[in-house]
């Protein structure tokens, strides 16, 4: 019985060992092993099962992968002294874990560091150099065309960009990256994620683009109006045309048709003349008298000679 319980016995002691002597090895990590604070042998890069002296030594795991760091953004006046703000960001990795463990230790205190690095960096770099020059790359003109502007009224602007965008991220990366190599970490790139100009300068912006905005919907309304206007006239010039045209044709043709009917009745009345004076004359009789008339014949009036009694 007393051999078995040290068998037992021996096993768990054994399976203790083994665990806590036994780490493994992500693909995304490295390992250095440090006893009682020091670094002991190689730091291990590989992916796999390792083992080391049970609880003598420890494995202080650090990443391999790429890392992010996300800068603060600040206000930073250009070289032209106008006041912007700035956003940056930037991805970095541990490549000698060994001078990491010894200097910085862990990843919170490498945010520091590179916050102490990077920020300066992206400061001198921005105040070295006016606006445009961070924000564009090339000499490209820009086509600052509004719609409904004419080919040939738009205007094109052109600036002489002599570093650009591109190349100031990548002196901030060479004047950072000497500075953090003491610690073990490579700098593998710097980025502007935006770029803005301050609250006053905003507002003062903001303000004429709104008044440049009015402008142009004030010319388009002058122009609208202008057109409004030209066709209103055009149709009051065609409505007036249409008009004495048809005036001019309806006077025609009224005239034509007087002249076929004189014609008519005078043809018809030359028949009998007589009785062409005797309907013309009861016609004047029915305009110049009515009920109320009082008539005083006269022998010799001709106009009156047909109510005279014939015996």
């Amino acid at each position: 019985m007393k051999s078995k319980g040290f068998i037992f016995v021996a096993l768990i002691i054994a399976v203790v060992l083994v665990y806590n002597g036994a780490y493994t090895v992500d693909e995304t990590e490295q390992v250095i092993i440090t006893q009682f604070g020091r670094i002991v042998g190689e730091p291990q890069k590989t992916p796999g099962l390792k083992f080391k002296i049970p609880f003598i030594q420890k494995a202080n795991r650090f990443n391999k992968n790429l890392l992010d760091w996300d800068g603060d953004p600040g206000q930073i006046p250009t070289l032209d002294k106008t006041f912007i703000w700035v956003d940056t960001f930037a991805r970095w990795k541990i490549v000698d874990p060994v001078k990491f463990f010894q200097t910085v230790n862990n990843r919170f205190n490498a945010i520091g560091k590179l916050n102490d690095i990077i920020d300066p960096a992206v400061r001198n770099f921005i105040t070295s150099y006016s606006l445009i020059e961070a924000v564009r790359n090339t000499n490209r003109e820009m086509d600052t065309r509004e719609s409904g502007v004419d080919d040939d009224e738009k205007i094109q602007t052109s600036y002489a960009i002599e570093i650009g965008r591109g190349k100031i991220m990548q002196g901030i990366l060479n004047q950072a990256q000497p500075k953090l190599s003491p610690f073990g970490i490579e700098l593998v790139d710097v980025k502007i994620k935006r770029i803005n100009y301050v609250e006053q300068v905003r507002k003062s912006v903001y303000g004429r683009m709104i008044a440049e905005r009015k402008q142009i919907a004030e010319k388009f309304r002058s122009e609208g109006k202008g057109e409004s206007r030209k066709i209103l006239g055009e149709k009051e010039r065609e409505l007036k045309l249409i008009t004495s045209e048809a005036y001019k044709t309806a006077q025609e043709i009224k005239g034509k048709a007087d002249a076929e009917s004189t014609k008519i009745f005078a043809d018809a009345f030359g028949v009998d003349p007589e009785f062409y004076s005797f309907t013309r004359t009861l016609e004047l009789y029915k305009e110049a008298l009515d009920k109320n008339s009082s008539v005083v014949l006269s022998t010799d009036s001709e106009f009156l000679k047909y109510l005279k009694t014939y015996k």
